[in-house]
């Protein structure tokens, strides 16, 4: 039975907690009875609740977010891991040291203001307050704490400053082939119509390997990515699939496939009249580096990818907006949304809308058309309107 008694004029809580510990605590001086008895009721209901804890075991956020990152380890990518340690580690210096149960709703908003009134980035503060949110939320879970402040508090908002979207750029058809025209490299072409073709991302194409291309069913299956220096699985279920390949692309990788294993075969007779190692394509890739070790991407862009675009005179744009290439023209020849959508590996049809949805057209003639067609020519008879 919890209570409360006065010793030396100090008002004393006296409990046991859900653990069947003696928890005893003298309050300051000056806290009246009605105080005294108000903390006693939050104790027990924490108690009831089993969250109570000595102030003395009460962990600090530093450690709650260390056990946190731990328990995740083993089930994120490990790119994906190092971003949310990041995080941890260099945001949080100004609570850090706080105990987990005194962090409140106005804590974490005034957390957001303090990096709002610094002109912190909104997307940067959204996904460090992803991570506080994540970290609060698994307190929750071990009973360190009630409830989630972070859920409760207001999210920062953009202050009247207009959002910078992200632009995507394309190449039309015509830029296309200009483009490619100044492409000699057969290895670099042969990467740069797949991407084109296929809308496959950076990572992918990288971790394309020769096992993946399926000649006959003229497809390939996506399987892996390449990112930081490493190999992973892909991201989600919809990354893992399988691309259409068109006739000219299955016909140029048919003919670099011959020329690079010519040029291995070569490279394999000169190692070994100098009797000297050689390990060749031991990784099977489609697309290695010319030591056939994994393409660096940063080298490939500068050396390759930027120059041909330049000496075709097209715009300066990223490799990636080569994906936004094959969806915007395949979006403008009318193919259906879900198998845009599949080819690029997105997790539904909602994410390719939200990404191209500016770039469909608003007006549809030949869909208006097939409807008076359906209404008045196949029945025989036109509508009749009082």
């Amino acid at each position: 039975m919890a209570c409360i008694a006065k010793r030396r004029d100090r008002w004393v809580i006296d409990a046991y907690d859900q653990h069947g510990k003696r928890y005893r605590k003298t309050l300051p001086e000056g806290t009246t009875k009605g105080k005294a008895k108000e903390i006693l009721r939050e104790i027990e209901e924490k108690i009831e609740r089993r969250t109570f804890a000595h102030e003395k075991k009460i962990p600090t956020f530093s450690e709650v977010a260390q056990d946190w990152l731990e328990q995740k380890k083993p089930n994120l990518r490990e790119t994906t891991w190092e971003m949310y340690a990041y995080i941890a580690r260099l945001h949080f210096k100004d609570i850090e040291n706080l105990k987990i149960n005194s962090i409140t709703i106005a804590t974490v908003e005034k957390f957001i203001s303090i990096r709002q009134k610094a002109d912190m980035n909104i997307t940067t503060l959204r996904k460090i307050l992803v991570t506080f949110n994540q970290i609060m939320a698994y307190a929750v879970r071990h009973r360190h704490i009630d409830f989630n402040p972070v859920r409760d508090a207001e999210k920062p908002r953009n202050q009247g400053k207009a959002v910078v979207k992200e632009t995507i750029k394309v190449l039309n058809p015509k830029q296309i082939k200009e483009f490619l025209e100044q492409v000699v490299n057969q290895k670099y072409y042969a990467l740069f119509l797949t991407a084109i073709m296929t809308g496959a991302r950076q990572g992918e194409l990288l971790g394309l390997k020769w096992a993946d291309v399926d000649f006959e069913k003229k497809q390939i299956n996506i399987r892996r990515t390449f990112n930081h220096g490493r190999f992973f699985a892909p991201k989600t279920q919809g990354s893992n699939r399988k691309i259409d390949l068109a006739p000219v692309v299955v016909k140029e990788l048919a003919k670099w496939k011959l020329a690079s294993k010519t040029k291995e075969l070569e490279k394999k007779k000169e190692m070994e009249a100098e009797h000297k190692p050689f390990k060749g394509n031991e990784l099977d890739l489609i697309f290695p580096n010319d030591e056939w070790n994994p393409m660096n991407f940063s080298n490939m862009v500068q050396r390759y990818f930027f120059p041909a675009l330049k000496e075709a005179g097209c715009p300066r744009i990223r490799f990636h907006d080569l994906r936004h290439t094959t969806a915007s023209l395949l979006l403008d020849q009318g193919e259906n949304i879900k198998y845009i959508s599949a080819q690029l590996g997105h997790a539904n049809p909602t994410t390719t809308l939200n990404i191209y949805s500016h770039l469909m057209k608003t007006e549809n003639q030949a869909a208006v058309c097939r409807l008076e067609n359906t209404i008045f020519k196949r029945t025989g008879h036109n509508l009749v309107t009082n």
